[in-house]
Order: C-alpha cells, then structure tokens, then sequence
C-alpha cells in the first residue's frame, strides 16, 4: 500500500496485538515517522512527528461514532496513559486521543487541539499562555496534573471562560529521585558507571554524607520527607523557606536558617523535581561548575524542557542530568491519570472537583459543561 492509497482508503485490521503489529509493520514499510490509529477499525493518517522522531496518537471511542466529547492527552512520552487507567469509566459518546509527541510550536499546538474539549496536560510538559488558549475556542476544562500548574495561564483561562482542575500530587516519588540524584552525585556513581565501561576501575573519592549538613529550601511534602531521610543518615539539617516556623522545622528535624545560609557555602548543588521557577541561575551555575566553585550538581528541572542538546549543562563531567523524572513513577501515573479520569467525569455532571479557577463557574464567559 503506498502513502497515497492510504490518505484515500479505510483499513480495517481489527483489534489487540494484531492491530499493534501491522501498525508496526506498516511504519517499517512505509517509513513513516508517526500513525494516527482507530482502534476500532478506522483510517491511517501520518502525522509530524516532533520528539523522537515520532507522534503516535491513539483514539479511544465509547459509544458513538460522533463523539459528544473530545479529549486530547498530550505528553505521554512513555505511551503508558492508555494503559495505567481505565478510560472507559467515561461518560459514553467520550473520545480520548493520547498523544505522545512533544510539540513546541503554538501553530502546531493549536492546530492539533483545536477540536478538543477537554485537553490534559502532563505537569509542565506543555505551557499553556494566554496566545495558545485564544485559539481554542472549543476548549472547555484544561486538566493538569498537580494542583497547580505555573505554566497554566490560569488568569486568561478564567477570562476565556475555560475551566481549570487539577489532581493530587506526585507522591513519594519527587523525594525519593531527590535522594538518588543526592547519592548519585556526591558518590559520583552516573561517571563511575561511565569510566568502568572504559576499563577504568575505581578513579574517585565519593563524599560520605554523616555530619554533613544539607540545606532545604521548602519544608512541605517533599521536603519533609527528604528531611526524614537525611535524618536517617545522620546529617545536619538547615531548611528555610516564607512561611517556615521553627517550630515546623524542629518537627521534620530540620534547623529553621535564613534563606542565605540554606543556599551558600555547600559543595553540591541538587534541584529536584519540586524546584521549578527562579531558584537556579542556570548561567551562574555553569560557571561556578566550570570553575569547579562548586563540586557538582544533579538536576531534574531546567529553564527549558526538553533541554536542548547542545545545552552547556549536558557537556560537564560534574553534572547529573534527569528529564524531569521525580513525579514519574507506576504509582504516580496510576494515582494521577485516575484524578484526570474523576476530574473529567465530574466536569461532564455539572459538579466539578478540584477546580483551580473555580469563580470561573460563574461567570458569564464560561463555557458549560456540556
């Protein structure tokens, strides 16, 4: 089948793992970079494919041919959202397309979701500014993951009309990654690792963390929990954040500091998955890791996601790079695709929960539920 007969010919290749293999095979035949697939016997469309390589979109229909409402999961790069809940607890007439390509262009992006109704947007994998919601006029409810999102403009989403919900957090999981990035850069383990392949054995000395001190910028959920942990080995803990008491300090074991002492005189630098926003001076950092002012640093969150290739962080030995990985976890995904399955439910029967911007319900811009 050559690429024109397929723009002009319905398949049908049934369902299940079939269905997954020909789709294989035809990608290999036809070398196309993604696939749009019905899974119930519909139409192959290629599709830009932006982040390796490829788009892969998968439709999910409950019930009607002409779906009442349209649902676009964007950013699942893993391709796991299908498959860690279960979407057909959705109200019939539902069509969920999930969507694994990552796409920057706000043209691309509002071409793609302009006949959604319901966009879901994985933490702050995909900005959504002012400009992009303009151009969604059939938007009606935005789901993030979280209960905020700073990359939501919550502000012009209340203006447009458009609900914003949200779902419970990440976990213990943006802790738990908090400490392997710890142990991995103060151990060096990531260039251990590397030299070892090489033939090279044992060429560090990896720093012990008894009595040493660590110093917490925020001691909520995760900060707690990473204070916990530093406890258990024994360290110093200074935590410092607006609203920190001392008493709250004393609690998760942790000395309440002046913000200056949290940040200044230590040897590594950690920004976990939970320190977004201006807390980090990427350009100061590089050159303080250049200049070896500071030994290493190990970081889940940047200024630009994806980080691009070329970026300077990526080409020091004394970095720990992760892509945003510490809400990414089996229970993570599986505790937050069910809030965005309840969140979308609830929308849909005129009582919304967890809503963001919820003085939006009564406005007269608002879009309905229906």
């Amino acid at each position: 089948m050559t690429y024109e007969e397929m723009l002009q010919t319905k398949v049908a290749f049934g369902t299940g793992e079939r269905l997954i293999d020909r789709f294989a095979e035809l990608r290999e035949e036809l070398g196309l970079d993604g696939i749009v697939s019905e899974l119930n016997a519909g139409g192959l469309i290629p599709e830009e494919g932006t982040r390796g390589g490829r788009t892969l979109v998968r439709p999910l229909s409950f019930g009607k041919e002409d779906p009442a409402m349209r649902i676009a999961v964007l950013d699942d790069y893993q391709s796991v959202a299908e498959s860690l809940a279960d979407w057909s607890q959705l109200p019939t007439g539902t069509q969920v397309e999930f969507f694994s390509g990552h796409l920057t262009s706000e043209d691309a992006l509002a071409s793609r979701l302009a006949d959604f109704d319901v966009v879901m947007g994985m933490r702050e994998r995909t900005p959504f500014p002012r400009a992009l919601l303009e151009r969604l006029p059939r938007l009606r409810l935005l789901v993030t993951t979280g209960r905020r999102n700073a990359s939501f403009d919550i502000d012009a989403a209340t203006d447009l009309g458009i609900a914003v919900c949200g779902t419970d957090g990440a976990g213990e999981g943006p802790a738990e990654l908090t400490w392997g990035l710890i142990l991995g850069i103060v151990r060096q383990i990531p260039l251990e690792d590397r030299l070892s392949r090489e033939g090279k054995w044992g060429t560090t000395v990896g720093v012990g963390l008894k009595g040493k001190t660590i110093g917490l910028l925020g001691l909520g959920h995760i900060g707690s929990l990473v204070a916990r942990v530093a406890n258990a080995f024994d360290m110093n803990v200074i935590a410092w954040s607006q609203n920190l008491t001392a008493a709250r300090a004393t609690e998760c074991g942790a000395t309440l500091g002046g913000k200056g002492r949290a940040l200044s005189g230590f040897r590594h630098l950690v920004r976990p998955p939970c320190a977004q926003g201006p807390i980090v001076n990427e350009v100061a950092l590089v050159d303080a890791l250049h200049r070896r002012a500071i030994a290493g640093a190990a970081l889940d969150t940047f200024d630009v996601e994806p980080l691009p290739e070329n970026h300077p962080l990526l080409q020091l030995d004394n970095t720990l790079i992760c892509p945003h990985l510490g809400y990414v976890t089996d229970d993570s995904y599986r505790a937050m695709y069910a809030g965005v399955i309840e969140d979308i439910r609830a929308f849909a029967s005129g009582e919304p929960v967890r809503v963001i911007n919820e003085p939006v319900l009564n406005t007269t811009q608002f879009r309905g539920f229906q």
